[in-house]
C-alpha cells in the first residue's frame, strides 16, 4: 500500500504588522498626520516614516503616483472616534458621505475611522498598558461578538 504524502496544512493569517501609504512629502504627511492624531514616531527618513500604533505601525512612502482610492481603504482603530470627527472637520477636512466616518487624506488615500469599542479587534492588556491605554474598554456587543468566538477579553 502506498501513501501520498499528507496534504500540507494552510497557514493561517494572524494580524496586520502595518500598513504602508503613498505620500506626496513625508513632512507634509506627518504634520497632516500629526493634526488628526497624538501620533508616536518610530523612525523616519527623506522617504520613509514609521508611526507606531502599539504593536502595529502605519508605514508612510514617499512617492504617491496612483489617482485616489474611492473604495479601496483601511479602518484605523481609535480610542475616541468623535474626537476624530471634530478634529476633521476644525482642519476643514471633508468627511466622505456614507454611514462610517471616512475621510480622504491630501494624497488619495482613503481612511475610515473606527472606534475601538464597538468592533472585535482588540489589543492585549500588556500591549494597552505599554500604549497608556490600559483603561479602554469594549461594549457590551462587541464583548457578545467576541465572547460567541471565544476571544472575550478577562
Amino acid at each position: 500500500m502506498t501513501h501520498s504524502p499528507a496534504t500540507p496544512s494552510k497557514p493561517r493569517a494572524v494580524g496586520f504588522n502595518h500598513v504602508a501609504l503613498e505620500v506626496g512629502s513625508i513632512d507634509e504627511a506627518l504634520e497632516f498626520y500629526g493634526k488628526l492624531f497624538n501620533i508616536k514616531l518610530r523612525s523616519r527618513s527623506d522617504t520613509d516614516a514609521f508611526i507606531d500604533l502599539g504593536d502595529q505601525f502605519l508605514a508612510l512612502q514617499s512617492g504617491r503616483t496612483q489617482p485616489r482610492d474611492d473604495g479601496r481603504h483601511f479602518g484605523l482603530v481609535v480610542d475616541d472616534k468623535e474626537a476624530v470627527r471634530a478634529i476633521l472637520e476644525a482642519e476643514g477636512v471633508e468627511i466622505l458621505p456614507g454611514r462610517f466616518l471616512d475621510f480622504m487624506d491630501p494624497w488619495g488615500n482613503r481612511i475610515e475611522i473606527v472606534g475601538y469599542e464597538n468592533i472585535q479587534f482588540t489589543k492585549a492588556p500588556h500591549v494597552l498598558k505599554g500604549m497608556g491605554m490600559e483603561d479602554l474598554r469594549k461594549s457590551d456587543s462587541a464583548i457578545q461578538e467576541l465572547t460567541e468566538k471565544g476571544m472575550a477579553p478577562e
